[in-house]
């Protein structure tokens, strides 16, 4: 009602029409008069994953998406990982009504291996989407990529408040950077231009588990003296002394804890 600005008639009408056309996918709980998904719940219509995610990051959490119609002027940059629609569907459930779930696995390190993880934020470190989680198996806050999930289902319990947001320390604090053209660069007001920096500097305040992701999306160089060579690095992380001693600063290029 609040989000289409429509009043109880007009929602009820839908629903009332919903149920005809789909009569398995909803429940109404009379104790707390609410519709529920059913276990039997099958989608009515087709969502493209690329127009979901980006309609949620976006701001648009009504779940109405279409698949996106490219441009003949205007191409974006090829992406080749798209997680599967259903794999969102249940991770967004499971955040929004604050449960676990238990799936299979797939890593690089340890192959195929069963996990119950507590959700709560999904996030994209520039290639990949990824959700952010706690892990029961290594009871500690981590994150697992959307293609690597299979078999994966809602566990219909509370979770203790340990496995919840707020109890994740490395997503909750927000870490300042100090970014700058790389010392190497010939003519470093082109970089500045890029990134619109003011004073030869860009300040930007990132939260402390997707550090290591950004600095290495834009290949910047996290070692203490930009001593990384290569047309590659035209930025430098030079409050780099600031940062030591995170976790996810590791896949950070030319970063080394002093």
């Amino acid at each position: 009602m609040e989000h289409f600005n429509v009043g109880v008639a007009s929602c009820s009408r839908d629903l009332t029409i919903y149920r005809k056309l789909a009569p398995n996918n909803l429940l109404l709980k009379h104790s707390d008069k609410y519709y529920h998904r059913t276990k039997q719940f099958t989608p009515l219509f087709e969502h493209e994953a690329k127009a979901i995610l980006f309609n949620l990051s976006s701001g648009f959490g009504d779940g109405i998406s279409s698949p996106q119609k490219p441009s003949d002027f205007c191409i974006d940059a090829v992406n080749l990982i798209n997680p599967e629609s259903e794999v969102i569907a249940v991770m967004t459930r499971a955040i929004n009504n604050s449960l676990a779930i238990k799936c299979k696995y797939v890593s690089l390190t340890s192959g195929e291996t069963e996990r119950v993880i507590v959700p709560h934020t999904i996030a994209n470190n520039g290639q990949r989407w990824h959700v952010r989680a706690f892990d029961r198996k290594h009871k500690d806050f981590r994150d697992f990529v959307f293609t690597r999930l299979i078999e994966i289902q809602e566990i219909d319990k509370l979770i203790p408040k340990p496995e919840l947001c707020e109890s994740d320390n490395q997503w909750n604090k927000i870490l300042t950077l100090a970014i700058t053209p790389h010392p190497s660069v010939t003519h470093p007001k082109a970089i500045e231009l890029d990134y619109a920096m003011s004073a030869g500097k860009l300040t930007l305040n990132i939260r402390e588990a997707l550090v290591g992701y950004l600095m290495r999306q834009w290949n910047v160089d996290c070692s203490e003296h930009a001593s990384l060579k290569g047309d590659e690095y035209h930025l430098w992380l030079s409050n780099i002394k600031d940062l030591q001693g995170i976790s996810s600063m590791h896949i950070a290029p030319g970063y080394k804890e002093s």
